[in-house]
């Protein structure tokens, strides 16, 4: 079995829940030369969030912003980390829980999973600028 590894930047995005799995497809080196195998993608931030869902509707990326913003909002006196703005810290809970990796199966040269499922790169800041996502690749 082979590992690979790339560092990918993705570009600067408005605040949101983004589908990116077909920039992903097009951006990962040899990819689609592999049978068989396991992508493990991890993004190196503590603002922005991975997540595996629905790839037909844009309403669900609105829909899942508003849910996001109803359940961290943003201002609450409360909040002590409020340096870096007050969308900040809300970013940080928001990537928590999402996570900030993904373990997806490869097969013949693409990602293997659902009809209805595709990569988001949630962007929880403002001005979350270009985001570093490292893909590991098992195969």
């Amino acid at each position: 079995m082979q590992v690979r590894q790339h560092e990918l930047t993705l570009s600067p995005r408005r605040r949101g829940f983004h589908l990116i799995t077909a920039e992903l497809e097009k951006a990962i080196p040899g990819l689609r030369e592999i049978d068989g195998g396991i992508a493990h993608l991890f993004l190196k931030h503590t603002s922005a969030g991975l997540t595996l869902n629905e790839n037909a509707s844009p309403d669900v990326r609105q829909d899942m912003e508003t849910i996001f913003n109803a359940i961290v909002p943003e201002n609450r006196p409360e909040y002590q980390h409020t340096l870096e703005g007050s969308d900040d810290m809300p970013a940080h809970a928001k990537s928590s829980l999402l996570g900030t990796s993904l373990v997806l199966p490869i097969t013949k040269g693409q990602f293997n999973f659902g009809t209805w499922q595709g990569i988001y790169l949630c962007e929880h800041r403002n001005q979350g600028g270009p985001r570093r996502l490292l893909v590991t690749i098992l195969g």
